[in-house]
């Protein structure tokens, strides 16, 4: 029998450690050797599909490799992210991940049938558009605080539209009304641009959407928005406060998607494929289609992400808790 003192075991495991680091160093080097698959949990034309190809495009420039990007919707994303989970982690296959699929969707299902963080490698945030408080033009309230007194006095009057029930859109209104103390009727459309054409035309007092719908319509002075989701305010839209000026931080978030692969993936290819989808993030071309969206950049490691999504999910499962959204 052989026996090895601790100090013996624990240089033994040094030694296969060290082994290993120039094999996993010669795997990125030579990855990707192949094409690289890219699920959009999603159907085509939506934000996730649209970054989704933006990204992988510029990424496959700089890695002269394919970037194939691939539908497969169905279950509010949780059909194609789960298939990514359980798929090989040898760095070719990964899912356009974000706060519907790994903060939302685990919260709104019985039986998630997987955990939005062990069994992910996260790779990187591309970012997202900011979510955007607006009102009908019909609505007498010129600013939020205006907005708030009237709701407070007339407490059954006001509704809100969203892209519906469970969106990141109906939970952001719903936490507005809980840090507010108001109530609003959530009527939930399918998808954001019914309940955007329905505010415009004064059949809806209010919605709770993200800025690239309601954009165009707030530009064309169509509807009021009466404050906006993001850190600061944004170059198009210089006239509409953010919620944190207006003295809600709570409220400060954006409909963020990512790239994440299952777990496993190894280490040096999460963190080359990292950097590559932050300088494609940086591109100039690629900033200026993302700017009129008013979505900044991601800049976090591997670390940083996993933590964010983590973070996500403690954040927004209670708000669905509290909203009695369920998975349709």
């Amino acid at each position: 029998m052989i026996q090895l003192s601790k100090c013996g075991v624990s240089a033994a495991v040094f030694a296969v450690g060290v082994a290993l680091a120039p094999v996993n160093a010669a795997l990125a080097q030579s990855w990707p050797a192949k094409p690289v698959r890219v699920i959009v949990p999603f159907g085509a034309g939506g934000s996730a599909d649209t970054l989704g190809r933006l990204v992988s495009n510029k990424v496959s420039e700089y890695l002269g490799q394919s970037f194939i990007v691939e539908n497969r919707a169905g279950a509010g994303g949780v059909i194609g992210s789960d298939q990514v989970a359980k798929s090989s982690p040898d760095g070719y296959t990964y899912v356009v991940s974000g706060v519907a699929t790994h903060a939302v969707a685990p919260a709104l299902l019985a039986k998630p049938p997987f955990d939005p963080v062990k069994d992910f490698s996260h790779v990187a945030l591309f970012g997202g558009p900011p979510l955007v408080f607006a009102v009908s033009l019909n609505v007498p309230a010129k600013t939020m605080k205006e907005f708030i007194a009237l709701a407070k006095s007339k407490p059954d009057a006001f509704s809100y539209g969203s892209p519906g029930i469970g969106t990141h859109g109906h939970l952001f209104g719903e936490l507005l009304k809980q840090i507010n103390g108001i109530q609003m009727e959530h009527v939930p459309y399918k998808g954001a641009a019914g309940a955007v054409a329905d505010l415009a035309a004064g059949h809806l007092p209010a919605i709770s959407s993200t800025l690239t719908t309601a954009g165009a319509q707030i530009r064309a002075s169509k509807v009021r928005a009466l404050g906006i989701s993001s850190t600061a305010r944004l170059p198009d839209y210089p006239d509409v406060p953010t919620f944190k000026e207006l003295g809600f931080p709570d409220l400060v978030a954006v409909t963020w998607f990512s790239l994440s692969g299952p777990a496993g993936v190894p280490a040096d290819i999460v963190n080359r494929l990292n950097t590559e989808v932050r300088r494609a993030l940086q591109a100039p071309d690629v900033r200026e289609k993302l700017r009129p969206e008013g979505i900044e950049p991601g800049t976090l490691t591997p670390k940083e992400f996993t933590d964010f999504v983590s973070a996500e999910y403690k954040r927004w499962a209670p708000v669905v808790r509290a909203s009695g959204a369920k998975a349709e």
